[in-house]
C-alpha cells in the first residue's frame, strides 16, 4: 500500500484525477491507484512542483517520467484483476511500477540504467510497496526466470516487438509496447492465443528509445 500523499499536494492530485476523467479514464481501480501513489516522490526535487501536471517530466540520465494520461491509458487498457504476474520493461522513475503494484499480484521490472533503478527502488520502498522485484539489465530480453507473464508493459519506443517478450507472454496474456521510430510510435496491444498473436493500435505516443539487443543499438 502506498503511503499517504503529502497534504500540500492533495488538491493538485485531485485536479489531475479530474482531468484524466475528462480525457476518458474511467476505470475506478486505475483512478484509485493514481490517488494512492504519490507521483511527487518519483520525480526530482527541481520539478516536484509540477508532479501533478498531466505532462512528462525529466528524471535524469536522458530519461523522462511519462505523462499520467499515458500511464492511465496503459493500465485501463489492460483491465488487471489483481491476480496477475506482470513484467515491466523500463522501470524509469518507478512510478508506473508503483501503480502496477496496486493493480496486480506481483510486478517484475527491468531497468538498464542503474542510477535510475536505485532511485526508483528508494521511492517504491518509501511508499511501503512490497510486491515488486527489480532487475538491472537489458529489458529487451525480458526476465525469463519468472515467465510466463499475464501482462507485459514496455515503457520505451521499440523499432519492432522484441521476440523474447512475445515468448514470455502467457496464453491469453497481453503485451503493451510502443512501436515505430525514435521520436514517434504507435502504442500496440498484442494478445497471445496459443502460438498466435493478435495486435491492435491503441494510440499515438512518444517515448524515449528502447535500447538493447532487440531494440535500438544506442540511445
Amino acid at each position: 500500500m502506498a503511503s499517504p500523499v503529502t497534504p500540500q499536494f492533495t488538491g493538485a492530485r485531485r485536479r489531475l484525477i479530474d482531468e484524466l476523467r475528462g480525457k476518458g479514464i474511467s476505470d475506478m481501480a486505475v483512478l484509485r491507484a493514481l490517488d494512492l501513489v504519490p507521483r511527487h516522490q518519483f520525480v526530482p526535487t527541481g520539478v516536484r512542483h509540477r508532479a501533478y501536471e498531466d505532462a512528462p517530466l525529466p528524471i535524469g540520465n536522458g530519461q523522462t517520467i511519462s505523462q499520467p494520461w499515458v500511464h492511465a491509458t496503459y493500465l485501463q487498457t489492460l483491465h488487471l484483476s489483481g491476480s496477475e504476474q506482470v513484467l515491466e520493461i523500463g522501470t524509469g522513475s518507478g512510478y508506473q511500477t508503483a501503480l502496477l503494484a496496486q493493480l496486480c499480484r506481483h510486478v517484475y521490472s527491468v531497468e538498464r540504467i542503474r542510477p535510475l533503478l536505485e532511485t526508483a527502488r528508494d521511492a517504491i520502498t518509501a511508499c511501503g510497496i512490497a510486491n515488486v522485484s527489480l532487475l538491472c539489465g537489458d529489458g529487451t530480453v525480458g526476465w525469463p526466470e519468472y515467465a510466463p507473464y499475464d501482462a507485459i508493459l514496455v515503457s520505451a519506443g521499440s523499432p519492432d516487438v522484441p521476440q523474447p517478450l512475445l515468448d514470455q507472454l502467457a496464453a491469453g496474456g497481453r503485451l503493451m509496447v510502443p512501436v515505430g521510430g525514435r521520436d514517434d510510435q504507435r502504442l500496440m496491444e498484442i494478445t497471445r492465443s496459443g502460438d498466435e498473436f493478435q495486435s491492435r493500435e491503441v494510440s499515438d505516443v512518444r517515448f524515449v528509445p528502447l535500447v538493447g539487443k532487440h531494440g535500438w543499438d544506442t540511445a
